[in-house]
């Protein structure tokens, strides 16, 4: 088995808000190992992008607050990390890039501004690439993320690039060193669907390439499906269930899961895709138990009493639902 890059364990975020405070991430467990692409999937709010913030140390604190919870990088804790080597791991070690890259760059730097200040506070007199310019560093990222002409790209400001350059110029901040683990969260939602699927052939080359691991966060199920080898699923904060991405695909297991897969259009015709009932909780106060018990067609009363813990199915499967636990008791 290759060697774990991340681990997340028993993560709880809370956010505090007038009156109380949101239940937002719910003991969540999540790994990463070397070189492996993973699919992080759920509704949008179910706390993805939070989860993957707190990992890189910038979740706003407060109104943010970690309740309880582990997240080891090469074995180290993140959370009791000194400033100095948080901001060391995110120089060599994470990058992340950001859902929009509209808001991701500033609109009053040049490109080259923007690239060169990521290059210089990263560069260290034990990186080969110390050696070479920050002029030179830059224009080599935007190389390496296809973009012509990229000389006269770093002259330019954000607003005259189109969006699937502004993305492009994200991935080149993202990856203008070498690092370790990629996160991409859903690096494709504001743009139309040819120019997303270059961005993913683009993070999956440069990820083989620089032997990269990926975290790739989506509510697309086709995306999950095409660019990941395991897949994570969330509900409402919590992870409900973990496959490899082929394993999930030819056999989901739990409700919320089936009813995602439910969910999505068939090519072949069979009628109009269903909808899942309900909504996502209310995080001031979720249900108690499994969070999706009131929106589940199969839950029964040992559901709304206690929350499942991942249950391990087979070798590569496991499933928080009481419906294979008990069936296996």
């Amino acid at each position: 088995m290759s060697q774990l890059i991340l681990d997340i364990k028993n993560l709880t975020v809370n956010f505090r808000v007038y009156g109380g405070y949101l239940k937002v991430l719910n003991e969540v467990n999540f790994s990463v190992a070397q070189g492996e692409k993973v699919g992080l999937v759920g509704e949008t709010g179910c706390g993805k992008t939070t989860t993957m913030k707190t990992v890189m140390g910038i979740l706003p604190q407060p109104p943010g607050k970690i309740v309880q919870g582990e997240i080891f990088f090469h074995g180290k804790n993140v959370l009791t990390m000194k400033k100095s080597e948080v901001e060391k791991m995110r120089q060599t070690g994470i990058s992340m890039i950001f859902q929009d890259p509209t808001a991701a760059l500033n609109p009053v730097f040049t490109i080259g501004q923007q690239l060169h200040d990521v290059v210089q506070h990263s560069q260290s007199s034990d990186d080969g690439q110390s050696r070479l310019s920050a002029h030179q560093v830059s224009v080599r990222a935007l190389q390496d993320v296809s973009l012509p002409d990229p000389k006269r790209i770093l002259d330019n400001y954000p607003l005259q690039l189109s969006g699937g350059m502004r993305q492009r110029v994200c991935i080149a901040l993202a990856i203008a060193r070498s690092k370790q683990l990629l996160i991409a969260d859903e690096p494709g939602t504001s743009l139309d669907v040819t120019i997303q699927d270059q961005i993913l052939r683009l993070l999956n080359q440069i990820a083989a390439e620089k032997q990269m691991a990926i975290i790739l966060i989506s509510h697309s199920l086709g995306v999950i499906r095409e660019w990941t080898n395991q897949v994570y699923v969330m509900y409402a904060g919590s992870i409900v269930e973990e496959s490899t991405t082929e394993e999930l695909f030819s056999h989901p297991l739990h409700p919320y899961t089936q009813a995602l897969m439910d969910c999505v259009p068939r090519l072949t015709g069979g009628g109009t895709a269903e909808g899942i009932p309900g909504r996502i909780p209310d995080y001031f106060n979720p249900p108690t138990g499994c969070r999706f018990h009131p929106r589940c067609p199969r839950a029964f009363a040992l559901c709304s009493e206690k929350k499942p813990a991942l249950y391990r199915v087979n070798d590569t499967h496991q499933v928080a639902c009481y419906l294979y636990q008990e069936a296996n008791q």
